[in-house]
């Protein structure tokens, strides 16, 4: 992270620790890890809004959800009792409605949409299917004989503390932790490094099931005040508070409906910027709502005053669908307004010079005028990242005529020359810059999906020195240009996490371990980690990260997960996860990441080739790795279960369509489903960027084809064999997802119950279709301990029931 926001990326981190380490699948969040967090760095870290709308599962930069309640089982459901892959009896699955008025026209073609009903979220209709469904699945759950030993073993290893790297802030430090199986990690404070923690914040004690989370936070320049968001029950929508650092009292000042907003504060400490859209409606349940967002705002908010006199800084009624960031420079002077259209990493930069208002920014609140914002760059053909400025002089990090990224300068009051202070590199991916100890850079590349560190000179971008890291991914860069050290997190998959405290005022800088996270019982020894290119359907090699036992012998019996993502420029480095590790450990699993096109493993050229009518190229590369697992002898058909969240939930189900004799079983959490309508929902206009949109006909053409809710065929009808069926099924989603709303898993699960198995007699589809509906839950960000490790025992319990393992202590 960096610049003046830079402390923001601690809570990102420590998130993202958390999900990871539950297993929430490979986290598309441990690189600047702030960049998968669910909250927005706006200064220096433009890009992250873009990652916060994005349709993925956070850390787990994937996956997590809790068992149900407990609850009386239903006569079907009861009946459902061990009827799993293997056992040849049929599931009872509950009956739902089939309306089949319901019918749209997209340039000429008719498409039923006889689940129209389920986008209701508040109807008693819907609530009774999610009621029966969720009986079902816990009857199959509760016939997973695995699961209380991998409940058991995950909460034995995840219990152990879990620190982020510090930050400064005036004249103290602050810092994450978390201690062991605490729902939520808590910010602490000390005077110094070696001083006494005190607790500044600790989430846990508002509320008593811990699904009240922190979401985003900063601290006034002056050390006086912390501003802090809070997120309820996993929603997108956040409620600002205040509190006095130095007696932990809190103020009067509460800004609701807030959301895709970082806090910057104004160097005076009199006020800082937000983000927020109008309130949507009276008596709602903020997250199960599904109202499209529009007209997002920034505020600046004067402290001590109601959120009804904030004064409005920027609003564009003529683009409803734009999102804003608003941050103050590290140097106080200036305001960077980032406007960002979708999910691209691209965005509008204006600018707005503070001493160059008369009466301040509280004199707009009489005129009722935005700030006289300067535009500097008015159109979305680049991204643009603030690193630093000397007063008008500028440097950023882009991607203008530049995939793989740059370092330019600029003086924004002559906008006509832009120089280069660091050229793209031929192969690697310019992953972040932080600015520190004056004129110096902390410079994070992206080699193979693996992450190198340098330090460069902020004037001349010359090399000055190679930091010695080990092969895995830097997750924090904690630092600000005054500080003359730096703190950097590091993870692997055979590494629960380092803190090295690097000091950068010797001639040759000092990297020491500042903490390091150890996992009582973990023998990294007993494991190992191999890269392998696999040639995709089309000839280009696709990275994948294969970890597993020691000296496995590959004859093809292995049950293997494989993970991907492949979407809106995330990439996938390596991360820690106890449950990960748990399946190779006690289940002779073999654990596989696969870095699709799509992502940003490679740059911007990459992640086009996995978006818009490109899309299929994705599905390909995941097929292609699968296939690469079977005759490496690694595993078989049936010994493979697939695994991702959000847009890796959309992989999974499309296929799972394609491919249906190619798995044994399918996990896919929090997933885009339904192709044609998911711009309809909150901010799923956003995805457009990558999906293209149905109202066009020709991104129709391209989105029909893979649409999952659209493309459920019977594979003993198509060309996979009289007894061939779809793989053992779970769909995971959760009641106060905003981000992708659960209507689009429940859509599909309808769908494939009823295609697969209700509307024929004698199906051979014997292996189980089921939907995991998480209570209290959103698509992933602050989703408490507990609630990570039963979703992680659940799903790997099914995995291991469908793939016939066995548990080994």
């Amino acid at each position: 992270m960096t610049s003046r926001d830079s402390h923001m990326a601690h809570l990102s981190s420590t998130q993202i620790s958390l999900a990871n380490h539950a297993g929430v699948g490979p986290s598309p969040h441990t690189h600047p890890a702030s960049k998968a967090s669910s909250m927005l760095l706006l200064h220096k870290s433009l890009p992250l809004l873009r990652r916060v709308l994005t349709p993925r599962r956070p850390p787990s930069k994937s996956f997590a959800l809790p068992s149900p309640r407990p609850r009386s089982l239903t006569r079907a459901a009861a009946a459902a009792m061990g009827s799993v892959a293997g056992d040849a009896v049929r599931l009872s699955y509950p009956s739902a409605r089939r309306d089949d008025s319901v019918v749209d026209t997209y340039h000429g073609a008719q498409i039923p949409d006889p689940y129209r009903w389920l986008e209701d979220p508040d109807s008693e209709e819907t609530k009774e299917f999610v009621e029966k469904q969720a009986d079902l699945a816990e009857s199959v759950l509760a016939g997973c004989g695995d699961r209380e030993g991998l409940r058991r073993e995950v909460t034995r290893l995840f219990d152990h503390p879990r620190h982020g790297a510090p930050f400064r802030r005036g004249d103290k430090y602050f810092h994450f932790l978390n201690s062991g199986l605490q729902a939520q990690s808590v910010l602490y404070v000390q005077d110094g490094l070696d001083a006494e923690a005190q607790v500044l914040l600790d989430p846990n004690t508002l509320s008593k099931d811990g699904t009240v989370a922190l979401s985003t936070y900063s601290i006034s320049e002056d050390g006086k005040y912390f501003a802090y968001g809070l997120s309820e029950s996993g929603s997108d929508w956040v409620t600002i508070r205040v509190m006095h650092i130095a007696d932990r009292q809190p103020t009067s000042d509460k800004l609701s409906w807030v959301k895709f907003s970082s806090i910057s504060w104004t160097h005076d400490g009199k006020g800082f910027f937000y983000g927020r859209y109008p309130a949507p409606g009276v008596g709602l349940d903020a997250g199960t709502e599904t109202n499209i967002n529009l007209n997002h705002q920034i505020y600046y908010h004067v402290m001590g005053s109601d959120q009804s006199e904030d004064i409005l800084c920027w609003k564009d009624p003529e683009n409803p669908k734009h999102i804003f960031g608003a941050s103050v420079t590290e140097d106080g002077k200036y305001i960077i307004l980032g406007t960002y259209d979708g999910c691209d990493p691209v965005n509008k930069l204006y600018y707005c010079e503070i001493s160059s208002l008369p009466e301040g920014i509280e004199g707009f609140k009489e005129t009722k005028q935005m700030l006289p914002f300067v535009k500097l760059i008015d159109n979305f053909d680049a991204q643009y990242q603030v690193v630093a400025n000397d007063g008008d002089e500028f440097t950023f990090v882009t991607n203008k005529n530049a995939p793989k990224n740059k370092l330019v300068r600029v003086n924004i009051k002559k906008p006509e020359v832009w120089t280069d202070v660091i050229s793209e590199h031929e192969r690697d991916v310019l992953e972040s810059v932080d600015a520190v100890n004056g004129n110096q850079l902390v410079v994070c590349y992206m080699s193979d999906v693996k992450h190198t560190l340098q330090i460069r000179d902020l004037i001349t971008g010359n090399l000055l020195h190679q930091l010695p890291l080990e092969i895995g991914s830097v997750s924090e860069v904690s630092c600000r240009r005054e500080d003359k050290e730096v703190f950097i997190g590091f993870t692997s998959f055979l590494s629960p996490g380092i803190t090295y405290r690097c000091n950068l005022t010797s001639t040759i800088p000092e990297m020491k371990v500042f903490r390091e996270i150890s996992v009582p019982g973990f023998d990294r020894t007993c494991f190992e980690v191999k890269q392998i290119f696999v040639p995709s359907k089309d000839g280009t090699k696709i990275p994948m990260f294969i970890m597993s036992k020691k000296d496995i012998e590959l004859d093809g019996s292995h049950p293997t997960l494989l993970y991907g993502y492949g979407g809106f420029n995330i990439s996938i480095t390596p991360s820690f996860s106890v449950s990960r590790l748990v399946l190779c450990k006690n289940m002779g699993s073999i654990v596989c990441i696969a870095n699709i096109r799509g992502g940003g493993e490679y740059g911007e050229e990459w992640h086009k080739a996995g978006a818009l009518a490109k899309k299929q190229n994705c599905f390909d590369d995941f097929i292609a790795c699968a296939e690469q697992l079977i005759s490496a002898g690694y595993t078989s058909n049936k010994k493979i279960c697939i695994e991702g969240g959000s847009n890796g939930g959309l992989l999974v189900a499309a296929c799972i369509n394609q491919r249906p004799d190619l798995f044994g079983c399918a996990l896919a959490h929090v997933g885009v489903m339904d192709m044609l309508r998911f711009h309809k929902f909150t901010v799923g206009h956003a995805w457009t960027t990558d999906y293209g949109c149905s109202d066009k006909e020709d991104e129709f053409g391209w989105l029909i084809k893979y649409s999952p809710l659209h493309n459920v065929r019977r594979p003993w009808e198509q060309s996979f064999g009289d007894n061939s069926q779809y793989p053992a099924t779970m769909l995971l989603t959760a009641d106060h997802d905003d981000r992708v709303v659960p209507l689009h898993s429940l859509k599909l699960l309808a769908t494939l119950q009823y295609v697969l198995c209700t509307s024929t007699e004698d199906s051979p589809q014997t292996n189980p279709i089921i939907g995991r509906i998480d209570r209290k839950s959103g698509h992933g960000p602050g989703r408490p301990t507990k609630k990570l490790i039963d979703e992680a025992a659940d799903r790997y319990s099914f995995m291991a029931k469908m793939l016939g393992t066995t548990w080994t202590e």
